[in-house]
């Protein structure tokens, strides 16, 4: 009664609804921040398999693809990845065939396929166009047919000769050189002779991953993301900087090893810690895809 004649009765009912609103707005509020955080660690998450997805679409739109070809009779006769010394063998395989004199045909394809090279393949022709970039060994008798995809790519070119053309440097470590593995937070460059390694560096930065609650605004802490991985980069050249090899190769993260001035570039799934990475690169860049055509 006294509440009621002092109009206390109606403020209490008003700091309730107060209170209840709120109450609600906090929860929405709460609700947002932890979709905003979702969204940003599912992006980076998209974006962190993103060259293993591409990988694996590629992959299986060339099994799409070998399917099609299968029901019209046009398919690769073989298909595989060749690693260390397997790489040595079937060179040395290749060098060994010999014709009559420009009989066998060389060819580095990175586009159009020569004149020259659809008529000694006829209907088989747009294998090569699937194997692209890719370096192409055939003859007129038809008893060589084979694409290789080195790791160096030479500037296109086509030659008839007696044998194949194969340069070793374009599918074997040679002489000396560095390989670097670049990707947002992780970097390793290896100094090789050959396939040793000589020398090593490796660093990992600080690069965001995950957004806390109640932390930065989505935008914010992206452009800190951004920011942190522009500072990661700027190592990687003062790194590669002072190198002092003749050749570069650059691999790791699609989206970053276009930002350097390399000899050769491959997007890999290397992951893990600096050297452990590095290792698992070498060995995925240095590997050569082959295809019976």
């Amino acid at each position: 009664m006294l509440d009621d004649l002092l109009g206390r009765t109606e403020l209490k009912e008003r700091i309730e609804e107060l209170e209840s609103e709120r109450d609600s707005l906090e929860a929405r509020l709460e609700a947002e921040s932890e979709r905003r955080a979702d969204a940003v660690s599912a992006k980076q998450t998209a974006e962190e398999r993103i060259n293993r997805l591409e990988d694996r679409i590629a992959d299986l739109e060339g099994r799409l693809e070998g399917a099609t070809d299968d029901v019209s009779g046009v398919g690769f006769r073989r298909e595989e990845t060749l690693r260390g010394e397997r790489v040595g063998a079937v060179l040395e395989r290749l060098r060994s065939f010999e014709g009559a004199p420009e009989s066998v045909l060389t060819a580095f394809v990175d586009g159009s396929v020569p004149e020259d090279l659809r008529t000694l393949l006829g209907d088989r022709t747009p294998l090569v166009s699937r194997a692209a970039p890719c370096l192409v060994c055939s003859d007129d008798a038809g008893a060589l047919a084979v694409a290789l995809r080195p790791p160096v790519a030479p500037e296109p070119f086509r030659e008839w000769a007696s044998t194949p053309t194969v340069d070793r440097s374009w599918f074997r470590p040679t002489g000396r050189f560095a390989l670097a593995l670049v990707r947002s937070d992780t970097f390793a460059v290896g100094v090789y002779e050959g396939d040793e390694r000589v020398a090593f560096e490796g660093f990992e930065s600080d690069v965001k991953s995950d957004h806390s609650k109640g932390g930065f605004s989505q935008s914010r802490f992206e452009r800190i993301r951004d920011e942190q991985i522009a500072h990661h980069l700027e190592k990687c050249e003062d790194a590669l900087a002072g190198l002092g090899t003749d050749r570069l190769y650059v691999v790791g993260d699609r989206r970053l090893i276009g930002e350097f001035d390399a000899d050769a570039s491959s997007a890999v799934d290397a992951t893990g810690k600096p050297e452990a990475a590095l290792k698992d690169a070498f060995a995925d860049f240095w590997s050569v895809r082959l295809y019976g055509l």
